[in-house]
C-alpha cells in the first residue's frame, strides 16, 4: 500500500477567531519527485501568529492563502526522495512546505540546516524565521545603539524573546511586556531583560514611567492595540518603533489603529513595518551570527513543542491567541 500525505487545507475564511470547520483535513498519495524536485517528510511545523492574516482575502506582504489550498506554514524536515541535484536523500532542510506529513519542492526558498548544530525545531525558533525578524527588525528597521532603552511587546513569545536578548547582546536596556507572572518572571529570568512588565496586572504606562524614565528609543512592537498606545506616550526625541506584528487585532473584525499617533509628531519617531522577506538574501550572515550567540550562551532558544499530528493543528494554532506559549510554538508531527 502506498503510504499516505495527511494534510489540512483552509476550507473559508475565518470571521473572528478560527473554527474548526474553517479547515478540511485531507489524504493524498505521498507525491513522487520530478526532475529538479525533491520529497520531504515534515518532521516539525511553526506555528505562527502571521498565520491568521495569511487566511484573510485582500492585499497583504504576501498572496493569501486560497480557499481549498493546504495551509502555508514554515516547516522543517528529512529529504527523503531526490531528483535535485543540489538536495540529497537524508539532507535536513527548512521551507515553507505547509501543514503536511509531506510536501514536494523545486527548491526555491529551501535552506539546508545541520542538526548536529542545533535541535530541528530551533530553526523555526531562534535560527529560523522567527529569530531573523528579531535580528532584522532590531538592527536594520530599529538602528539600536548601546546604551538605549528598548521595550518589546508579546516579551515571552518567539519573536520577542530573541528580539529582547539581541538588544542585551547590543549593550542596551531591556523593557519586555508580556501577559502573566510565569511569562514574566522567564522574561527576566531565562532571557534576560532588566524589567518585565504584566499588561494583564499591572499600568503599562505607569511601569514605563517607572522602567524607562528616560523616555524609550526603540519600541519593538507585535501586539499592538491598547499596548502601542502606551507606549507611544512615553517616547524618547528620535524614537523608533519597529512594527512587526499586532497579535491583539489578527482575530478583531474591525482593527484599530494607534490613537495617540501624535506622539510621533511630538517625539520626532518613526515608526516603520518590517516584514522578514525583504531580507532574503542576507539570511546566511545572520543565521551564522545567531548561530555564533547561541553556542556562545549569550542566546537562549526556547521552543513551546506540543506533539501531536496534523489533526491536532487547530488546537496548537488557538494557542498563540490566548497566550499559552512561551517562546516558539512548534508543532512535532507524530504519523496518525
Amino acid at each position: 500500500m502506498s503510504p499516505i500525505n495527511r494534510q489540512v487545507r483552509l476550507a473559508g475564511r475565518p470571521s473572528g477567531l478560527p473554527k474548526p470547520d474553517d479547515w478540511e483535513f485531507t489524504s493524498e498519495t505521498v507525491p513522487e519527485p520530478g526532475p529538479g524536485q525533491f520529497v520531504v517528510e515534515v518532521s516539525h511545523l511553526s506555528i505562527d501568529p502571521a498565520m491568521r492574516g495569511w487566511m484573510n482575502a485582500g492585499a497583504s506582504y504576501i498572496p493569501p492563502v486560497e480557499v481549498g489550498a493546504v495551509m502555508r506554514a514554515g516547516a522543517v524536515g528529512l529529504v527523503t526522495a531526490s531528483e535535485h541535484p543540489g538536495f540529497a536523500v537524508g539532507d535536513y532542510v527548512y521551507g515553507a512546505f505547509g501543514v503536511q506529513e509531506y510536501a514536494r519542492s523545486d527548491g526555491r526558498g529551501v535552506i539546508k540546516i545541520d542538526i548536529s548544530l542545533a535541535e530541528p525545531a530551533t530553526y523555526l525558533g531562534a535560527l529560523g524565521m522567527t529569530g531573523l525578524t528579531a535580528y532584522f527588525g532590531l538592527l536594520d528597521v530599529g538602528r539600536i545603539k548601546a546604551g538605549e532603552t528598548v521595550v518589546i511587546s508579546g516579551a515571552g513569545g518567539a519573536v520577542g524573546s530573541v528580539a529582547g536578548q539581541i538588544a542585551k547582546i547590543k549593550g542596551c536596556r531591556v523593557i519586555g511586556i508580556a501577559g502573566g507572572p510565569d511569562k514574566c518572571r522567564a522574561v527576566t529570568g531565562e532571557f534576560g531583560f532588566d524589567a518585565a512588565i504584566d499588561y494583564r496586572t499591572e499600568d503599562v504606562r505607569k511601569a514605563l514611567r517607572e522602567h524607562a524614565p528616560g523616555g524609550v528609543d526603540v519600541y519593538f512592537d507585535n501586539v499592538g492595540g491598547q499596548i502601542l498606545d502606551a507606549v507611544l506616550t512615553r517616547l524618547a526625541r528620535g524614537a523608533r518603533i519597529i512594527i512587526c506584528g499586532a497579535v491583539s487585532q489578527y482575530n478583531e473584525t474591525h482593527v484599530t489603529g494607534p490613537a495617540n499617533y501624535l506622539m510621533l509628531l511630538v517625539a520626532r519617531a518613526t515608526m516603520a513595518g518590517m516584514v522578514v522577506f525583504d531580507y532574503e538574501d542576507r539570511y546566511p550572515e545572520a543565521m551564522a551570527e545567531l548561530a555564533g550567540w547561541l553556542q556562545a550562551g549569550q542566546l537562549v532558544s526556547r521552543e513551546h513543542v506540543v506533539r501531536g499530528t496534523v489533526g491536532n493543528f487547530h488546537d496548537v494554532l488557538l494557542m498563540l491567541f490566548d497566550g499559552a506559549n512561551t517562546g516558539k510554538l512548534v508543532l512535532a508531527l507524530e504519523k496518525s
